[in-house]
């Protein structure tokens, strides 16, 4: 029995077929539409139903281009479920390379959002009834944040057996236990019972050649896990490394900083990442390392204030190679 029509907005999409749409957002004020840009990967073959997502902050853009040559290599005859893929959830936010909406808002501290709500609320509420309702799983690709790079990591809840199993198929470098903050996307998809990992990697506004591979790579095992393609033919990946907790080191100084702190550096508590200077050079205030641990983020600003977040370090669970 051939499998039902896939319904999203006002389209219906067949079996064995790729459908790109849009769903409506706003109208500007020079009467230009703007919409969500969609596409539906609906395959011949019952499967899960799975979204991914990125550019929720309008200037993260690895998650783009890991979406754009993730569906560039699935075939909807072969592919079992369906696949709902939004490369770009903060289009006003893209458009002006800026993190957040013109209002301000942070859109992922908006939902579930509001069809009444604010411009934020109003897209969120959009993306929750016609993307996440509809799924069970979710990939929401993220970057580091006002000039920050983040190694490639997982975060996730890893005491749910499903969502572990998925973040150890994605096998990022680090899988990361992280609190739900209030909100969030992820949050708010898992008061509606979807699984869903947050991948980290690389910094706004580029493209992080090593941030763009490991998530094209880490999406495709995923979907193989669920069985939605056939598995990925490569030697078998490195596990993660888990870690139940994190922090950033401070400057304690406001200087220059020299930082020596390399992304996936192994560090002990103590340890010199990196010295604040000033414009002569002359050394105000070493950088050690706050904890024995795995370095999942660093700073890319050169010049620092005093309390400023420098070294992202997680801890690592004994025994973790």
């Amino acid at each position: 029995m051939a499998r039902e029509s896939f319904a999203i907005g006002t389209v219906r999409i067949r079996p064995g077929t790729i459908r790109n749409l849009e769903l409506p957002i706003t109208r500007l004020v020079t009467g230009s539409d703007v919409s969500l840009p969609v596409r539906v990967v609906h395959g011949r073959e019952d499967g899960p139903t799975v979204w991914l997502d990125a550019a929720i902050h309008g200037d993260e853009v690895v998650g783009i281009e890991v979406i754009r040559q993730v569906l560039a290599g699935l075939d909807p005859r072969t592919f079992r479920g369906t696949l709902v893929a939004v490369p770009i959830v903060n289009v006003l936010g893209f458009m002006a390379s800026d993190r957040y909406l013109p209002d301000r808002r942070d859109l992922n501290r908006s939902f579930p959002g509001s069809a009444r709500g604010s411009l934020a609320g109003r897209i969120a509420h959009l993306f929750m009834t016609e993307v996440v309702a509809k799924c069970e799983v979710g990939l929401d690709l993220h970057t580091g944040s006002d000039r920050r790079s983040n190694l490639p990591q997982i975060r996730a809840d890893l005491d749910d057996p499903l969502t572990r199993e998925l973040a150890e198929a994605f096998a990022a470098p680090v899988m990361l236990h992280a609190g739900i903050r209030d909100g969030s996307l992820r949050h708010a998809a898992r008061e509606r019972g979807a699984k869903v990992l947050l991948y980290e990697a690389g910094e706004s506004l580029r493209f992080d050649r090593y941030a763009i591979d490991a998530g094209v790579i880490g999406v495709r095992r995923v979907l193989a896990a669920l069985r939605m393609t056939d598995p990925v033919e490569e030697p078998p990946p490195t596990p993660s490394v888990e870690s139940r907790a994190s922090g950033w080191v401070r400057a304690r100084r406001t200087g220059i900083l020299d930082l020596d702190a390399t992304l996936g550096q192994r560090v002990t508590e103590g340890d010199r990442l990196g010295a604040l200077v000033d414009s002569f050079g002359k050394t105000l205030r070493l950088v050690h390392a706050s904890r024995t641990g795995i370095v999942i983020g660093r700073t890319e600003q050169v010049l620092v204030n005093s309390g400023d977040a420098l070294v992202h370090i997680a801890d690592v669970l004994a025994g973790a190679t």
